[in-house]
């Protein structure tokens, strides 16, 4: 108990969850973590089921806003912010303001720390309300955090300053909220940038690069036409405890709906026939029974795209985040039938996910423009296409406008500026994709009413939705009021007459939009090139479409591989894996998970019983069957009656069995999944009484256990169960060959936490693609671990391990098996260095 006269901590009173994605890893929660806890903070641990304990949390840290109780969070108001605002507060010894650190990609200036200098007092004032509405924060003075200078030249103090003591913090004219706002997105500033503004310098007519489109990667389709290539080989945990549901209506073939459905269970995820079991739903159509019920009850809605995504990335998004992971109106959006659409200025993806995009909405895409086209969207109001609108009278906007119609379910009215605002030297390629569904209007359109029907359940989802919608203040500010926002701009209408200094152009510095509408010159690329290009493009795709499943499959089959046969390795055998797939395909039902070698050679018996377990047990650590098959046989048989399943560890179960918490592999493999775990009595009992207990009246309790491994098996759980498996997500762990007890053990512990598990023989093979902290961004070296016995041959590897991980700007840690062990039992990735080999082996001497 501190003492009455010391100190409260910087963070006392906050209670802080982190959510882990790929780029907030477990490594930086485990470092994060002991510094909040250091300066007084609560740590919190999951529920009993995994999710965030939302009314004990006071700060949710996460990079993305793609995990699942977002929207919760919202209804109760709870800040989600980055991790930067963890660093910032720590640096400035004072807790920091929550809104400027949100890792919502609709607050356009979060992350921006602005300060004014040269700029009128209405102005000033305009511009910071913006700001600050929008996530950023305002400084008085420049500091070294802050990001935005806003100024009409160099001459301030603070353009001077900034120069001299801060040089990452961009200096840029008003002239770039302007046009932020006007658009409600957030543009580059770099053509703003004083001391020589491209903007001024630089005609509207002349070329710029079309930029490529990051957010519309693997979102450009409602059917998907590519994958990606070949990736760091790791465990799929994206369907970890979820249940899928694979709609009728998909343009898929029996072979791939199969693939489909192995690599979902394969990942810890179960596919169901229910809509009401499931979690997951995937169609075409926004129609049908299957679908209004699924998206009345707040399920996870998307069609085939999204469910690649969700395997190519291996992250969980919300379906509504990018408009073509949500299935499509079948006849269109009404009022888009009879429109003609073509393109200009548009390249790559871009214009893949616009063309898919105009098609779905209803309307007719054209390569060439005619006159009878009736609609013109560009990223620039320069080029051939854009003359040649004015003088047919085709209407000129840009993509927002089929975007937000889209989003919205209905067209949008070409009167709001937004949707024809177009910045000099900006191609508005660069912020395509950043739209969200509406998903009030998909409701009263699309799947009304309900309520009558709902479950407590849905019915808490979908008031937890509306109140998180209602609280997305930035649609409002951004999206909504972006026109009335233009009409009285930062710069309120009047320029400022002093033109920034080291400029060739000496007119005033005027408001954007009276100088874009005027435009000279070629297109950048023709519509013949193109339209070529991209019809290329689609049909490689079109080629590659059916390689990701089979070639995740064919990996999973070849990662069972023993050690002797190679840790990757092996011939191919696509005539075995053909073999193998034929012969699931005729038998009646999939692998029930039977241990017993005899059984799986009956696929008739294991078809009727998995058909519909009540219950799946993975069973460890069982005396009452060592060395008796024929009591095995006859006890597992009447189970199978009973509805109760033996499954092996490598499948989905609802229980672990066990005598008692074990560090062995089937035990720490089952615990990744989060099951619940049971005393193995329970097998007993349920056999000698011929009926199914109740399970909770067996939960395992080993209170020696949990004092020697530091942590109770309730909490080992809901760990598991928030981690999904992605407790070591990205972590790479080596393995010396001859480590004690084989490397195959360890292997599939690793990888059951989503670990990126390798053998190392201190030659070529095992390596580590060498960085430099510049490209890391700066960030201290992530760390890299070898598991190792004492055995001389181990030991004469170390210094090549450490060589190597020194080279790949990683930190080396070279440690006993006991670490990865006590990791997986505990389910928190935390480092002590008594797990380090030296120092464990000089204390714990081998002989």
């Amino acid at each position: 108990m501190a003492g009455e006269n010391e100190k409260p901590g910087l963070l006392d009173g906050c209670s802080i969850y982190f959510v882990q994605s790929k780029s907030l890893s477990a490594s930086l929660i485990s470092e994060f973590s002991k510094l909040v806890h250091k300066h007084g903070a609560q740590l919190l641990e999951p529920t009993k089921d995994g999710k965030i304990p939302l009314e004990h949390a006071t700060h949710i840290v996460s990079n993305t806003i793609d995990f699942e109780q977002y929207h919760d969070a919202l209804q109760y108001m709870i800040p989600v912010v980055n991790s930067n605002w963890i660093k910032i507060t720590l640096a400035r010894n004072k807790v920091a303001q929550v809104r400027p650190y949100s890792p919502d990609p609709r607050m356009i200036f979060s992350n921006v720390i602005l300060t004014c200098a040269d700029i009128p007092e209405s102005d000033k004032e305009t511009i910071i309300g913006a700001t600050m509405a929008l996530g950023g924060m305002e400084s008085k003075d420049l500091t070294r955090q802050t990001t935005h200078i806003c100024a009409l030249s160099m001459d301030h103090e603070k353009c001077q300053e900034a120069q001299k003591k801060n040089p990452k913090c961009k200096i840029v004219l008003p002239h770039w909220f302007d046009d932020c706002l006007r658009l409600g997105r957030r543009i580059s500033e770099a053509p703003y940038m004083l001391p020589d503004p491209e903007i001024l310098r630089t005609g509207p007519d002349e070329d710029i690069t079309i930029p490529p489109s990051e957010a519309v990667e693997g979102a450009t389709s409602v059917i998907p036409s590519a994958a990606m290539p070949g990736r760091e080989r790791e465990k799929i945990v994206v369907f970890a405890q979820k249940k899928v549901m694979i709609s009728q209506d998909l343009p898929i073939n029996a072979r791939l709906r199969n693939i489909l459905n192995n690599l979902i269970e394969q990942s810890d995820g179960e596919v169901v026939n229910d809509v009401d079991a499931c979690d997951m739903y995937v169609c075409q159509y926004r129609d049908g029974d299957e679908y209004i019920r699924a998206a009345q009850q707040g399920k996870d809605v998307g069609n085939l795209a999204w469910l690649y995504y969700l395997i190519v990335h291996n992250e969980w998004t919300r379906p509504t985040r990018r408009l073509l992971h949500y299935p499509i109106p079948r006849d269109g959006i009404p009022g888009f039938t009879g429109m003609k659409i073509t393109l200009s200025n548009y390249g790559g993806d871009a214009r893949v996910y616009l063309e898919n995009l105009i098609t779905a909405a209803g309307a007719t895409y054209t390569k060439t423009m005619k006159a009878d086209n009736t609609h013109l969207i560009t990223a620039r109001m320069n080029g051939e296409k854009c003359e040649a609108a004015k003088e047919w009278n085709i209407e000129i906007i840009n993509h927002l406008w089929i975007e937000d119609s889209y989003a919205k379910c209905e067209v949008q009215t070409f009167s709001n500026p937004r949707y024809q605002h177009f910045p000099p030297r900006t191609n508005l390629g660069e912020i395509i994709g950043s739209t969200f569904f509406d998903e009030q209007r998909l409701r009263e359109v699309y799947f009304p009413g309900g309520e009558e029907v709902l479950s407590t359940a849905a019915k808490k989802r979908r008031k937890a939705n509306d109140a998180a919608n209602k609280n997305v203040y930035t649609s409002n500010f951004a999206e909504t009021d972006a026109g009335t926002a233009s009409k009285s701009s930062p710069l309120g209408g009047k320029t400022a007459s002093k033109p920034p200094r080291g400029t060739q152009n000496k007119q005033n510095i005027q408001t954007p939009a009276k100088t874009t509408r005027t435009t000279r010159g070629k297109e950048n690329d023709t519509p013949s090139v193109m339209s070529s290009g991209s019809r290329s493009a689609k049909d490689k795709a079109l080629s590659k479409l059916h390689q990701l499943a089979p070639d995740i499959a064919l990996y999973e089959k070849e990662k069972k591989r023993t050690a002797k046969d190679g840790p990757w390795g092996g011939k191919r055998a696509a005539d075995q894996i053909d073999r193998d797939r034929a012969a699931k395909e005729s038998s009646p039902a999939e692998d029930g998970g039977e241990e017993d070698e005899t059984e799986q050679k009956r696929p008739a018996k294991k078809a009727r019983v998995s058909s519909s377990p009540e219950m799946r047990i993975c069973l460890t650590g069982y005396k009452r069957w060592v060395n008796d098959k024929i009591r095995e046989e006859a006890d597992r048989r009447k189970l199978r009656s009973m509805g109760i399943q033996i499954v092996q560890d490598n499948v989905p179960c609802d229980y672990l069995a066990a005598p008692r918490m074990v560090r062995t592999m089937k035990f720490l493999r089952c615990l990744a999944r989060g099951p619940e775990i049971i005393s193995s009595d329970y097998v007993t009992a349920c056999v000698e009484a011929g009926k199914v207990l109740p399970p909770k009246d067996y939960l395992l309790v080993d209170k020696e256990s949990e004092d020697r491994f530091g942590v109770t098996l309730q909490t080992a759980i809901s760990r598991a169960r928030a981690n999904r498996g992605r407790l070591l997500w990205g972590v790479p762990i080596f393995c010396t060959e001859e480590i004690k007890n084989g490397v195959q053990s360890y292997q599939t512990i690793a990888e059951a936490n989503g670990a990126i598990f390798r053998v190392f023989r201190g030659r070529g093979g095992s390596v580590i693609k060498p960085t430099t902290p510049e490209e890391d961004g700066g960030a201290p070296p992530d760390p890299v671990y070898l598991l190792t016995s004492p055995s001389p041959a181990e030991k004469a590897l170390w210094p090549k391990f450490e060589e190597m991980a020194k080279k790949g700007n990683m930190e080396p840690r070279i440690v006993v098996s006991d670490w990865l062990l006590d990791v997986a039992m505990k389910q928190e990735l935390t480092f002590d260095p008594r797990y380090l080999a030296v120092r464990y082996f000089a204390e714990n001497p081998p002989f």
